[in-house]
C-alpha cells in the first residue's frame, strides 16, 4: 500500500488549506482513514478519522469545528479541509490507512493504523 499526502504549505493565521491523501495498492474503500500530525519536539497526535463508508467521523478537540475529513472512494482519496488555521496547527500532517471494520468504525489510536504516508508540511504564520 502506498499513501501520498499533498496540499501542505505556508499560510497565514485564519487561512484555509485542503490536504489530499491518494492511496494505491489496496482496496481503499474498505478501510478507515485517518489524519495525524507531528509538530517539532512533540509526539505524533490524532487529528481526524473517517470510517470506510464515510458515514462516521471523529475529530480531536483541538480541530473540531475547523477541520473536516472526507473521502471519495471512487478516487481512492481522502481529504482534510482545514479552515481558520492557527499557528498551533503547524506540523507535518500524515495520512494513514486504518483497519477495516463496521461501516461506522472510526479508529483514533496511532497503533490502529498500519500504513502511513510520507507527510506534508503545514506552516501557519501569525
Amino acid at each position: 500500500v502506498q499513501l501520498q499526502a499533498s496540499g501542505g504549505g505556508l499560510v497565514q493565521a485564519g487561512d484555509s488549506l485542503r490536504l489530499s491523501c491518494a492511496a494505491s495498492g489496496r482496496t481503499f474503500s474498505t478501510y478507515a482513514m485517518g489524519w495525524f500530525r507531528q509538530a517539532p519536539r512533540k509526539e505524533r497526535e490524532f487529528v481526524a478519522a473517517i470510517s470506510w463508508s464515510g458515514g462516521s467521523t471523529y475529530y480531536a478537540d483541538s480541530v473540531k469545528g475547523r477541520f473536516t475529513i472526507s473521502r471519495e472512494n471512487a478516487k481512492n482519496t481522502a481529504y482534510l479541509q482545514m479552515n481558520s488555521l492557527k499557528p498551533e496547527d503547524t506540523a507535518v500532517y500524515y495520512c494513514a490507512l486504518g483497519p477495516s471494520g463496521s461501516a461506522r468504525y472510526v479508529p483514533t489510536r496511532i497503533g490502529d493504523y498500519k500504513y502511513w504516508g510520507q507527510g506534508t508540511q503545514v506552516t501557519v504564520s501569525s
